[in-house]
């Protein structure tokens, strides 16, 4: 690491300390040459994969699509923006873990949507109406009654749907 102050090359680690979050360390330094001290952080940083549109065209991942659409659907819904946040990491930490360079849009769509299930009953079906593009009444009367099902139901319809 070069030294901000000298420009000198050889600096040394003094300290070393995990970050409050626990996402970054902290090192403080010091340089061999003029003896002043400064810190660094070191950070992981993870790419994201490409989003593949469903016309095929391949964009950047932003993270600003994902709250949007959260925000959309939970507009005037009583879920603390901490939930939201929280469950956009989750969203963030699916899609590094599928460990590819390209995800389907309609992957990161399904994402969003069970997290929405978890968090609010009505964002979900004002998300699921526009995502799966509700053409009747039937669409939407479907959907409340996939959402009104206890859990465990709709567990096994999702399980023999899948089959």
């Amino acid at each position: 690491m070069k030294c901000p102050y000298c420009k000198a090359e050889d600096t040394g680690v003094i300290d070393s300390r995990l970050s409050d979050d626990g996402d970054s360390v902290r090192r403080r330094r010091e340089c061999a040459e003029c003896g002043k001290r400064f810190t660094t952080y070191e950070r992981v940083e993870l790419s994201m994969p490409m989003v593949v549109k469903s016309n095929g065209h391949r964009v950047p991942y932003e993270r600003e699509k994902i709250r949007t659409g959260f925000q959309r659907a939970l507009h005037k819904r009583p879920v603390p923006a901490e939930y939201v946040e929280a469950a956009i990491q989750r969203v963030e930490q699916r899609i590094i873990a599928l460990g590819e360079r390209e995800v389907a849009s309609r992957v990161i769509g399904e994402m969003v949507m069970r997290e929405l299930k978890k968090l609010d009953d009505v964002a979900y079906i004002r998300f699921a109406s526009v995502y799966e593009d509700f053409q009747r009444v039937d669409d939407f009367r479907d959907a409340i009654l996939q959402v009104k099902r206890p859990r465990k139901k709709r567990a096994a319809a999702h399980k023999s749907r899948a089959a």
